[in-house]
């Protein structure tokens, strides 16, 4: 059958990063958020309060053994 494709249109795009968003105050995790690509450390963005905020650092990770995906931070200041 033309036009169909093998895997499921379900799956996130293999280039798509997804981040823990960080608290750079207290260390605690907000939200984790997809990004079409790795997101520069001054890269700014809504956190789902709607508030913007700026990227203070972007840290990745080592990934888990036997994985191949390595876990990112994005550490933020919220103002509030």
């Amino acid at each position: 059958m033309a036009g169909l494709t093998r895997y499921p249109m379900a799956i996130a795009d293999p280039m798509s990063v997804v981040a823990t968003i960080m608290n750079s105050a207290t260390g605690q995790p907000i939200q984790k958020m997809t990004f079409g690509r790795m997101p520069k450390p001054w890269a700014s963005f809504n956190l789902e309060t709607g508030e913007l905020v700026t990227a203070d650092r972007v840290q990745v990770g080592k990934p888990a053994p036997g994985k191949f995906v390595a876990p990112v931070e994005v550490w933020v200041t919220p103002k509030r």
